[in-house]
């Protein structure tokens, strides 16, 4: 699911710490905002937009950790709302819940996992791809070669 590639260049020191941290603002607004899916995505988008006229490398990176706190912000959601309607309304546990909620908390730790690694290697100046948001970060991103 991870792909560890060579980029087009080697980042320098500086690149490498602001690529890093967008995993890791990610991971500070999970801890802190884990009840509300929303703050992850906010946090993320605000380092998003605050690092857009940085080099390639940052962009590209700070644009992967964006589309994957936006998968998990609409995974979260769903769980989220469905429990709310559970408990305030007249729905009840199925296992079709039940097996939502254990594939949201799997993807969640999974998310968590990867991101971790890889604020490590990205710091390290060592170019992660994520399974699909790979792809599409690629396609958003444009290089500036």
């Amino acid at each position: 699911m991870i792909r560890i590639s060579h980029f087009s260049y080697d980042p320098g020191e500086h690149e490498a710490e602001n690529a890093s941290n967008s995993y890791l603002m990610s991971l500070i607004a999970i801890i802190a905002g884990l009840p509300l899916p929303l703050l992850n995505l906010l946090a993320t988008l605000g380092f998003y937009l605050g690092n857009q006229k940085g080099t390639y490398f940052v962009r590209w990176h700070c644009t992967q950790a964006l589309l994957s706190q936006l998968s998990l912000l609409l995974i979260n959601s769903v769980g989220f709302w469905w429990t709310i309607a559970i408990i305030f309304a007249d729905e009840s546990i199925t296992d079709r819940y039940i097996a939502y909620i254990i594939v949201a908390v799997l993807y969640n730790i999974f998310e968590f996992i990867a991101t971790i690694y890889t604020a490590i290697q990205t710091r390290k100046g060592i170019h992660v791809e994520w399974f699909f948001y790979g792809r599409l970060s690629s396609l958003i991103c444009k290089s500036d070669l």
